[in-house]
């Protein structure tokens, strides 16, 4: 059983930062593509960003480039967004999950495919 248990989530006003890190147990797969994914009432479920376990594989939602950064520690098994220029539209519950596949996919971030492990996610609020 793997388990994915996201931390960092908060508070934040406009144009502040935060980082989120999502902790992983058990047998993950030898390689995965692991990603970040919010979900609010307004958009429902989207892509944020995506990174292969081994390799550069990275992909963005055009919303954040620039902005949020994904990074992974794999001695860990941690993986992190750091969210900087922080704005009211980011303001969702942020899951991380994980997919045991060979790299990650651009159609990833459509949030239309959910990935075998998901975390319980952690709110991220975003005032003015």
């Amino acid at each position: 059983q793997v388990d994915l248990v996201e931390s960092g989530g908060g508070s934040v006003p406009a144009g502040g930062s935060l980082r989120l890190s999502c902790a992983a147990s058990g047998p993950l797969p030898s390689t995965y593509c692991m990603g970040w994914f919010r979900d609010t009432p307004e958009k429902g479920r989207e892509g944020v960003a995506t990174i292969y376990s081994t390799g550069k594989n990275e992909y963005y939602a055009d919303s954040v480039k620039g902005r949020f950064t994904i990074s992974r520690d794999n001695v860990k098994n941690e993986w992190y967004l750091q969210m900087n220029s922080l704005k009211l539209e980011d303001t969702a519950m942020y899951n991380c999950e994980a997919d045991d596949r060979s790299r990650c996919f651009p159609s990833d971030l459509s949030g239309e495919r959910h990935f075998t492990y998901r975390g319980q996610g952690t709110q991220v609020t975003v005032s003015s």
